[in-house]
């Protein structure tokens, strides 16, 4: 909740749509405030406000309960060396989300020096400040407009940054919902269902990495400041700003891979202590980083057939002594346990590979860290034997990541490969192909290649570009 200045003009880089994709969403977590409020707010105390040179004084006191709803309430009164109290309220270190639909339904007071808003900061504001934990508005409105705004902020190429759009006008005093739909690709902000801004942060563009990490929930209703200005309306106090609900849902964020297959390191179904960053690492994207001991990231894989599987990681790091193990979820199973050598800086990368014998079924599995100390680009379950000959050594392919010439090591003659792509299209088919195949026509992705020998051995390895 920065004050800000709106432009007419923005980068290119940010679309404004009137269209809409279609999202399954699932209920996370919701505050309906039927009981009281619920023990996953904190109440912030004090001049939070300072930065903004807002005029009131923010106490416990001035949250309450009624009739199912929650109530923050300004008043015109003294107190802590501020002429107004009001109250704010996060979910900081209890409540934190990593793409969503975030909404709530919320009654404005609108006067002249409000300042009501419903928001979110990253997780990481503790340790790295604002504006590089990222800041996403869902809703402020301002003295008595009649339209709210949606912004976020975060440290860009060049310093900080913000961007943001202004709803049509509505009655702001009635009862409204207020959401953002926010994945890897977007944000997108709306009233009572109706788009009215996107931002887009596909890839992390113009540094927008800030907004792949966790974020937590605040609502508060400020008095003056550098936004509404210092025109306060007197006879407005006591001034009160109901919260009917606040509520969280969530689709897949993360999809079940099969096993053989590539699991990018990013698409964890949930994690701890991590962060995103964009990667220079062939295919580039991103990768997972900042991984410290204790740290975990959580993911799902589909083995169709139990057995012993190589598993590759893709890592880079500048430090000494750092491991990684692979885990069920929970850590009651550890499957396997690998040093992880200093490459010789953050984004030289390495591959590095152990078996790990793994049961049949959908499995919920984890990459924990024992030592920390590296990144993470991606996994690579490739079948150490082949599934209808266990006497076939292992296909090999080389190098991996491949620019141009595919080398394929195997004990038989090749009769037949085809190339799928990362979303499971044909890309490519070849007869009698040798030991080698020609990827250069093959865009920057992940690839999983069918192989069949001449001996009807079937087997699927899979590589980067």
């Amino acid at each position: 909740m920065k004050a800000i200045y709106y432009l007419k003009a923005v980068a290119l880089f940010f679309l404004i749509s009137t269209s809409l994709k279609a999202q399954t969403y699932q209920m996370v977590w919701s505050d309906e405030f039927t009981n009281g409020i619920s023990s996953d707010w904190n109440f912030e105390v004090g001049d939070i406000g300072a930065g903004n040179n807002e005029l009131e004084y923010y106490r416990k006191e001035n949250a309450s309960v009624e009739n199912g709803a929650l109530v923050i309430t300004a008043k015109k009164e003294d107190f802590g060396g501020k002429n107004y109290t009001s109250a704010r309220l996060n979910t900081s270190g209890k409540k934190s989300f990593r793409y969503g639909k975030m909404e709530a339904r919320i009654k404005l007071p609108a006067f002249s020096g409000s300042w009501p808003a419903f928001w979110m900061l990253g997780d990481n504001i503790w340790t790295d400040g604002w504006p590089k934990c990222g800041e996403i508005d869902i809703m402020e409105q301002v003295n008595i407009e009649s339209h709210v705004f949606g912004t976020i902020h975060w440290n860009g190429p060049s310093g900080y940054t913000h961007f943001g759009n202004n709803s049509t006008d509505f009655n702001v005093k009635d009862y409204n919902v207020y959401s953002i739909e926010w994945d890897a690709n977007s944000i997108k902000w709306f009233v009572n269902g109706t788009l009215f801004g996107t931002a887009n942060i596909q890839n992390s563009i113009n540094n927008t990495g800030a907004f792949h990490n966790k974020m937590f929930l605040l609502l508060n209703l400020a008095v003056g400041g550098k936004w509404p200005g210092y025109n306060i309306d007197n006879n407005a106090f006591p001034a009160k700003m109901y919260v009917d609900y606040v509520r969280v849902y969530q689709s897949e964020v993360c999809s079940t891979v099969s096993v053989p297959g590539i699991l990018q390191a990013e698409n964890y179904c949930d994690m701890d202590g991590i962060q995103l960053e964009s990667s220079n690492d062939a295919a580039a994207g991103q990768n997972v980083g900042y991984v410290d001991a204790g740290d975990w990231m959580a993911y799902k894989i589909n083995v169709p057939v139990a057995g012993e599987y190589a598993l590759s990681y893709r890592v880079a790091s500048n430090a000494i002594g750092a491991s990684l193990k692979f885990e069920a979820l929970g850590g009651g199973t550890i499957y396997g346990t690998i040093d992880v050598p200093n490459t010789g800086g953050w984004q030289k990368w390495q591959t590095i590979t152990h078996n790990v014998q793994l049961p049949a079924g959908q499995l919920n599995v984890a990459v924990a860290t024992p030592s920390g100390g590296f990144n993470l680009n991606w996994m690579d379950f490739s079948s150490t034997v082949s599934s209808l000959e266990l006497k076939t050594e292992r296909l090999k392919v080389y190098p991996n990541p491949v620019s141009d010439l595919l080398r394929i090591d195997s004990q038989y003659a090749l009769r037949e490969i085809s190339i799928y792509d990362a979303a499971g299209r044909l890309v490519l088919t070849l007869q009698n192909p040798g030991t080698a195949v020609n990827t250069e026509n093959l865009a920057k992705g992940f690839y999983t290649m069918v192989v069949d020998d001449a001996e009807m051995h079937h087997q699927i390895v899979s590589f980067v570009k």
